[in-house]
């Protein structure tokens, strides 16, 4: 089995993990066009633990959230990106607009998103609290976000 994984997996690879007394967190976000600010996320996630599982939204949810012309990157490839990642144990493609019913699947131990969010604001916040996990927020790396990558490649037009 890969990197990138099915929900049904995952679950397994869950439990398994919950056996051996591991740490899991967990992250979710769209990683359109990934850049060197979600890399020192995702490595400063995997810190926390010892498994970090990341959900994906898929195409259709992307398109959703971020409107027309987004995804720039296809599911499948942002999918492999993260999962070459050595900070990224598992990746699953989820298709809803927000990750809740796969945070409620997953039950992490912790659930981590960028400093760009409150805590109170946080998916899944309720769910992971109730289950003894923690919900933490990272700071973001300065001068990196999709939104400028894009806004600067069209000025090259």
């Amino acid at each position: 089995m890969g990197k990138i994984v099915q929900l049904k997996n995952l679950l397994q690879i869950r439990k398994r993990a919950k056996r051996e007394g591991k740490v899991i967190v967990f992250t979710n976000g769209c990683f359109d066009l990934l850049h060197r600010g979600h890399i020192e996320f995702l490595e400063k996630a995997k810190s926390l633990g010892d498994l970090l599982m990341v959900g994906v939204n898929s195409d259709h949810s992307v398109r959703k959230i971020k409107g027309k012309g987004r995804p720039i990157v296809q599911e499948e490839d942002r999918s492999h990106h993260l999962a070459s990642l050595q900070s990224v144990d598992y990746v699953t493609v989820f298709d809803e607009t927000t990750p809740e019913k796969l945070i409620d699947a997953i039950r992490p131990d912790i659930l981590v998103k960028g400093g760009d969010y409150k805590k109170e604001e946080i998916l899944g916040r309720e769910t992971v609290v109730r289950f003894g996990g923690k919900v933490l927020t990272l700071p973001l790396v300065r001068g990196y976000s999709t939104k400028r990558l894009i806004q600067k490649i069209q000025k090259l037009k």
